[in-house]
């Protein structure tokens, strides 16, 4: 595994670098295997250039987002490639785009359950999916099935207006007998979206999320939750409230998925609240930057040596260096809280919003799960004395989350193609080093 977020200190893990003679002394640790789990609806983002003509045809009210029967889709498809006006497949999902992110970022294994087209041709959607997603995302656990996967038209009209059609095919067809409990026990954290609730329950995947949050939380496994989209939450904010308190560990939103969880339009207002349900939030805010929150014991508290930053909490960010902790593994658990300007004030241009969220929380999971392996590598480390859920402190989770929702927003794609270069190209060394 990588190690999450670049440091100039050589005091990080894993420890590399032993004394060559107390290492022939020292019995060398086996290797140690980290992954995590996610559960998704498998989809594919298809982008294509039309004219108005093509959107009359297929009844897609101009600029608006409507839902296509499988027949259709397919028809449509085959017209946008057959008249070349396909500008890119993209493989998409929420979760899907985060382990694929986190195996970027780490080099190291994520295993995702959903569902796959059984019969997949060359150059098609389906295949478009496999080729997009990294070698180090285990796909073998996708259940196969007969008929398509999830496909977002994305249909472009000469003045930029876009308009989506949307085919949810067989990506709600999970059943619960598709998930393995050694997969989701022996894992760093399991991840899910909050569209797996909104499934109807003849589909299955959200009977299927149940029950990897049961086996999650009979092994004490991290459950993290990214909630989607503002219009799903706030249909039922209580029903979400309820969910989280019994089931999250970690939760990640934006400001208006916050907005409508907990009524406050303020990211950082909204964060605290989510505190009452979950022990850690991490909270995207646009062009303000992004937040994290959580709780971390009296006792361990490190004081900041940034500037104290005012807001509706007065120096929030004052014990920033703190390690985040569940709230039930601290005598006295005090509230933490950071936040972090956009890396570089954000890119020159921005090539695409969708994805920022799921890179940072992507960042997130990298340094829960460099947690656990450190914890197998180097047991006897001070960090683990009393336990930790990260391995980092909130500033630093910030920062490199930050970095890493600059990186989607300046591409095309909302997966990473690449890690994080070694050396940054810019004059923001030191962003690494406050």
């Amino acid at each position: 595994m990588k190690f999450p977020g670049q440091r100039k200190s050589k005091h990080y893990f894993p420890v590399m670098n032993r004394d060559p003679l107390l290492a022939q002394l020292t019995i060398q640790p086996a290797p140690v295997n980290t992954w995590i789990c996610g559960i998704d609806q498998t989809l594919v983002d298809i982008e294509a250039q039309v004219d108005e003509q093509l959107l009359a045809d297929y009844g897609l009210p101009k600029g608006n987002s409507t839902v296509i029967d499988d027949t259709t889709a397919q028809r449509l498809y085959q017209q946008l490639q057959q008249q070349q006006l396909i500008t890119g497949e993209f493989a998409g999902g929420t979760i899907g785009n985060t382990v694929h992110n986190y195996s970027v970022l780490a080099d190291d294994r994520s295993v995702l359950f959903g569902v796959m087209s059984k019969q997949i041709e060359v150059g098609s959607y389906a295949y478009r999916y496999l080729c997009h997603t990294s070698s180090k995302v285990d796909l073998d656990y996708l259940q196969p099935v007969n008929g398509p996967i999830g496909r977002c038209f994305t249909l472009i009209s000469a003045e930029g207006e876009r308009t989506f059609a949307i085919s949810k095919g067989s990506m709600d067809k999970l059943t619960p007998d598709h998930i393995s409990k050694p997969l989701v026990q022996g894992g760093a954290a399991l991840v899910l979206t909050a569209y797996l609730m909104r499934a109807r329950k003849e589909d299955g995947i959200a009977d299927a999320a149940m029950q990897a949050i049961a086996y999650a939380k009979e092994a004490d496994v991290p459950v993290v939750l990214t909630l989607g989209t503002r219009f799903l939450i706030e249909e039922d904010p209580k029903f979400w409230q309820n969910f989280i308190r019994e089931h999250v560990t970690v939760l990640a939103m934006n400001e208006d998925e916050g907005e409508a969880l907990t009524g406050f339009d303020d990211p950082l207002q909204a964060s605290e609240k989510a505190l009452e349900w979950c022990d850690m939030v991490l909270t995207t805010a646009g062009a303000t930057g992004l937040y994290t929150a959580g709780y971390a014991e009296e006792s361990e508290k490190r004081e900041t040596a940034h500037l104290l930053l005012p807001g509706s909490i007065p120096e929030f960010n004052r014990y920033e260096f703190s390690r985040p902790k569940r709230k039930q593994d601290c005598d006295n658990p005090i509230k933490v809280f950071a936040h972090i300007s956009p890396y570089m004030g954000g890119p020159e241009k921005i090539r695409n919003t969708n994805g920022a969220g799921d890179g940072a929380l992507a960042a997130l999971l990298h340094d829960l799960a460099a947690n656990n392996y450190h914890k197998s590598r180097v047991p006897g480390s001070i960090k683990h004395k009393r336990g930790g859920l990260c391995y980092s402190s909130f500033s630093q989770i910030c920062k490199y989350a930050n970095r890493v929702a600059y990186e989607v927003l300046a591409q095309n794609s909302p997966r990473l193609s690449r890690g994080l270069p070694e050396r940054e190209d810019s004059l923001e060394e030191a962003y690494w080093e406050r």
